[in-house]
């Protein structure tokens, strides 16, 4: 049962993990306008994501521009979009591994691969937690590089977006589910006492009963064998 709740606890933090990275993937506030220097108050606010850039106006507008070219974007925003694409295909199928794996369901139930399915499905989340949390690091770095440099325009700086931190959050949750997956189907304790199996052919039949000779001749006398004197024919030998 405690392995059965430890699978059920890491499996939820996975599909967590996997909803907080599709929103994280979609959300296009990676980058936002940082207010610093002469650029404190300003009638608009920029936003830039992987997919798209958008421009928020004091008025109420929100307008949003998406990336028309793949080509055109530098090549660490390229990456980020594959990493983050990839980690998603990953944990989904690493949550259909661990549905059909885990003890609760009853797909495959009796058979020798339902524990390494679930195995399998731990890792793909592990997996997919870090190759989520790789261009979410990258990119907070490249923010908190771009907002000390003073060579920078205070009007070209950005600061962490939301969508950072849903990703971090997410690839955190997707981590440790897997890891619990993992550690409650790592032992497979057998509960049979272990019995030696004798190879086939092997058994021999008992050998026949022989009474000692000790025995052979002490057997009572028959009405037969004694004579019409009485006396017994054995006495005559």
């Amino acid at each position: 049962m405690a392995s059965m709740a430890v699978q059920l606890l890491g499996f939820f933090f996975g599909l967590f993990g996997l909803f907080g990275t599709l929103v994280a993937t979609v959300l296009p506030h990676w980058r936002r306008t940082a207010y610093v220097g002469s650029n404190i108050i300003t009638a608009t606010a920029y936003m830039k994501g992987l997919w798209m850039e958008c421009a928020w106006h004091s008025t109420g507008i929100y307008q949003c521009e998406i990336h028309r070219s793949q080509l055109a974007l530098p090549r660490d925003l390229q990456a980020a979009r594959a990493l983050m694409v990839l980690s998603c295909v990953l944990s989904t199928l690493a949550a259909i591994l661990s549905a059909v794996g885990m003890k609760c369901t009853r797909c495959v139930r009796g058979s020798s691969a339902k524990n390494p399915l679930a195995v399998s499905g731990g890792a793909s989340f592990v997996i997919a937690g870090i190759l989520g949390l790789v261009p979410i690091s990258w990119s907070t770095n490249d923010v908190i590089q771009d907002f000390y440099n003073p060579l920078l325009p205070n009007g070209m700086k950005y600061e962490i977006g939301q969508a950072i931190y849903v990703g971090f959050v997410s690839a955190g949750l997707t981590i440790l589910g897997g890891a619990l997956l993992c550690l409650s189907c790592g032992e497979v304790q057998n509960h049979f006492p272990y019995r030696a199996q004798i190879p086939c052919g092997t058994y021999r039949a008992a050998p026949a009963y022989r009474p000692p000779a000790a025995y052979k001749g002490n057997h009572n006398p028959s009405s037969s064998s004694a004579s019409s004197s009485g006396y017994r024919l054995n006495d005559y030998v």
